[in-house]
C-alpha cells in the first residue's frame, strides 16, 4: 500500500456502496486500485497522463473519477460515510458555515461542450445496502455555460472559484457547493444548508436541521437570520457595524438586536480547520479540471477521505 492508499479497513467501508456492473457498460476495473489513482491524483494534483503504472491506465482512472463527478457517486458515498457516523452518534451538529478562494489554473481557463451522460449503474453490493437496486439515470452534466457556468470568475485573487461549505464541529465537510469567485458568500448561505442531508441508518427521512449555526459577518443579512428563524435554528452570526448603526439610528423602531453567545462563536474556528484539511490536497488548493462538476467531485473525494481519516 503506497502513501495516501485506502487501508483496509477504510476500504471495508466504502466496499459496500460501490457500483456494480449491469452488464451494459462491460465490467469494471478493480475499484480499489482506481480508487487510490483518483485519490492520489487528488492529494498531489499530478497530471492524469503522470499517473505511476501501479493505479493501471490513466485515462481508466480519470473516466471512473469524471464518471462519478456527474452522477453524483462522490456525494452518495460521503453521505453513507456520514450516515455510519451519525449512526454512532459521532457528528456534532453545531455546524459552521463560510466559504474559501481557490486559484484556478491556466488549464482550467478552456471549456468544452459538455460529454453526454454517463451510463447506468446499480449501486450496492450486500445484502441490505441502502439504494441497492437504484439506476443512476444518465443526465447532462451541470456546466457548459463558459466559464461562468463551470464555476470561474473574476475575485481580487485573480482567475478563481470558491467553495463554499459546512463543517461540523469536528471539522469534517458535510455539505459542499463550487461557484465563481466573485460570488458573495451569503448568496450561498441557504443553498448550503439545503444540500446537507445525512441518511439514516435506520428508517426514517435523512437529517437535514443542524443543531445550531455559526457564521462570520459576511452572512449577517436579514434573508439568511429570517431563513435560520424560519426552520427554528438557534444561531450565532455577529451584526455589521454599519447595521448596527442603523438600527440604532431608528430607535426603538429598529428592533432589538439579533442575539450573540461568544462561547458559540469561538466554535466557528471549526469550518476554517475543515477548509485546511481540505486543502491539503492540492487539486483542492489549486483547481486544475476544466469542467465545474468535475471539480466539484475533486473536492467531494478530499472531504470523503477526511470522513474516513477522522
Amino acid at each position: 500500500m503506497g502513501r495516501g492508499d485506502l487501508s483496509d479497513a477504510e476500504w471495508e467501508r466504502l466496499r459496500p456502496f460501490l457500483p456494480v456492473s449491469n452488464g451494459r457498460c462491460g465490467r469494471w476495473r478493480d475499484h480499489r486500485q482506481v480508487i487510490d489513482g483518483i485519490l492520489h491524483r487528488v492529494r498531489t494534483g499530478v497530471h492524469w497522463r503522470d499517473l505511476p503504472e501501479r493505479f493501471g491506465p490513466w485515462k481508466t482512472v480519470y473516466e471512473r473519477h469524471r464518471l462519478w463527478s456527474a452522477d453524483g457517486a462522490w456525494e452518495l458515498l460521503l453521505q453513507q460515510v456520514q450516515a455510519a457516523a451519525d449512526g454512532a452518534g459521532e457528528i456534532d451538529w453545531d455546524i459552521s458555515v463560510d466559504s474559501t478562494i481557490v486559484r484556478a489554473h491556466r488549464h482550467a481557463a478552456r471549456t468544452h461542450r459538455p460529454p453526454a451522460g454517463p451510463c447506468r449503474v446499480n449501486w450496492g453490493r450486500d445484502a441490505g445496502t441502502p439504494g441497492r437496486n437504484a439506476v443512476a439515470e444518465p443526465r447532462r452534466p451541470p456546466g457548459g455555460g463558459g466559464a461562468g457556468g463551470e464555476g470561474l470568475g473574476r475575485s481580487r485573487g485573480g482567475f478563481t472559484s470558491k467553495i463554499h461549505l459546512s463543517a461540523d464541529g469536528c471539522c469534517r465537510p458535510l455539505s459542499l457547493i463550487v461557484t465563481r469567485g466573485q460570488r458573495a458568500d451569503c448568496t450561498q448561505f441557504v443553498p448550503v444548508l439545503e444540500k446537507i442531508r445525512v441518511p439514516r441508518r435506520e428508517l426514517g427521512r435523512p437529517r437535514k436541521k443542524p443543531d445550531s449555526v455559526s457564521a462570520d459577518k459576511a452572512y449577517s443579512n436579514g434573508p439568511c437570520r429570517q431563513y435560520l428563524r424560519r426552520r427554528g435554528i438557534p444561531h450565532t452570526i455577529p451584526e455589521k457595524a454599519d447595521s448596527q448603526a442603523a438600527r440604532l439610528r431608528k430607535g426603538s423602531r429598529g428592533g432589538r438586536p439579533p442575539g450573540y453567545d461568544e462561547d458559540r462563536y469561538k466554535k466557528r474556528n471549526t469550518v476554517e480547520r475543515a477548509i485546511n484539511k481540505l486543502k491539503n490536497s492540492r487539486a483542492v488548493a489549486t483547481r486544475y479540471d476544466k469542467r465545474g462538476y468535475v471539480f466539484l467531485g475533486t473536492v467531494t473525494a478530499a472531504a470523503l477521505v477526511i470522513w474516513l481519516r477522522s
